[in-house]
């Protein structure tokens, strides 16, 4: 997705062939090339100073435990992956500039893999939020970050995939993730996934090792999600019914049949054994459309109805099977205390 400037000088362009400095005619595609180059460059300028190093206080002075943060305040709010922080109280930020401040762990969330820190200091160059649900595969996204101790580094590449839900490194199923092929490595995580716009559309979190470029990162409806809730409550309360699930369009047909008007919705993956899911007869494959009655168009929509509020009490599943609608009840337990 190019901004209005890359997409006016693409246009200007490519309308001719352009004379190199030997004579010969170079390619209307030399502009998109020049373009995809600008953005790219455009979006790091303004991130890039927002883009933190983030060093455990356990592992000062070498790379273990090395990640990676984003300013999303000037008074100094910073995200990051748990696995990062490592349950440390205090950590150290390295900013852009080199400078090197503490923060304080307000509160992190094994289950998505999110940890939110305050800094010492104000007035530092932060970054933005967008909305996760707007994305598209095959859309821009650029990592920027401090892979392997090598600060301020970007790679760049597409949204592969929506929805995905990943293992984390303490074994918690991460639901409503990124799929990129910008390569990420250890001491990424944590940093920004961004767009064409500068916005930060995720929060990058594992690759799949041995494999060519299959990066993951936490969507950003998500991580503010997350964020809101350890603000508000210091840690964040789930409902926990036992499924894994990807965010997917509705088919047509099915939509026809079941007279419904959304475009998306959410395919369960898996059931787990005893879970309150099985139990209430939901099975993979099914597309869950709504529970209590809210449209459900997402797995981060699903991520939020399953709030502390469901927690033991009765709820009405509305799921598609092969076109037909079916309601199914369940009664979440709390994700924490679940097997």
């Amino acid at each position: 997705m190019l901004g209005a400037d890359s997409l006016a000088f693409v246009l200007d362009e490519g309308a001719t062939e352009q004379q190199s400095p030997h004579g010969a005619s170079s390619a209307p595609e030399d502009g998109l090339i020049d373009a995809y180059s600008r953005t790219v460059s455009s979006v790091v300028g303004d991130v890039g100073p927002a883009v933190v190093r983030v060093e455990p206080g356990s592992s000062a002075g070498g790379r273990g435990g090395l990640g990676s943060g984003s300013v999303l305040s000037p008074d100094g709010l910073v995200v990051t992956n748990s696995h990062v922080v490592q349950g440390e109280r205090i950590v150290t930020l390295t900013l852009a500039d080199g400078r090197q401040i503490e923060a304080q762990r307000l509160g992190d969330d094994p289950q998505t893999d999110i940890a939110l820190l305050r800094a010492t200091e104000s007035a530092l160059p932060f970054a933005e939020f967008g909305d996760s649900k707007t994305l598209r595969i095959g859309q821009i996204a650029i990592a920027i970050g401090n892979p392997l101790g090598f600060e301020s580094t970007v790679t760049a590449g597409i949204v592969s995939a929506l929805g995905r839900s990943i293992r984390s490194q303490t074994g918690h199923l991460i639901d409503d993730v990124i799929q990129t092929d910008a390569a990420l490595n250890p001491g990424n995580s944590g940093g920004p996934l961004v767009d064409s716009s500068g916005r930060i559309i995720g929060v990058n979190t594992a690759v799949i090792m041995g494999a060519q470029n299959i990066c993951f990162a936490v969507a950003s409806n998500t991580a503010k999600f997350v964020i809101t809730e350890i603000i508000r409550h210091g840690r964040v309360r789930r409902a926990f019914i036992g499924i894994s699930a990807q965010t997917v369009p509705v088919p047509k047909r099915w939509a026809h049949q079941a007279g419904i008007r959304q475009t998306h919705a959410v395919m369960i993956a898996s059931v787990a054994s005893g879970s309150p899911a099985d139990k209430g007869g939901l099975r993979q494959g099914d597309v869950l459309i709504s529970v209590d009655g809210q449209p459900v168009s997402g797995v981060d929509d699903l991520l939020r109805v399953l709030n502390g509020e469901k927690i033991g009490r009765h709820s009405s599943l509305e799921v598609v099977t092969r076109g037909a609608t079916r309601t199914i009840d369940v009664t979440p337990t709390e994700r924490d205390a679940a097997p």
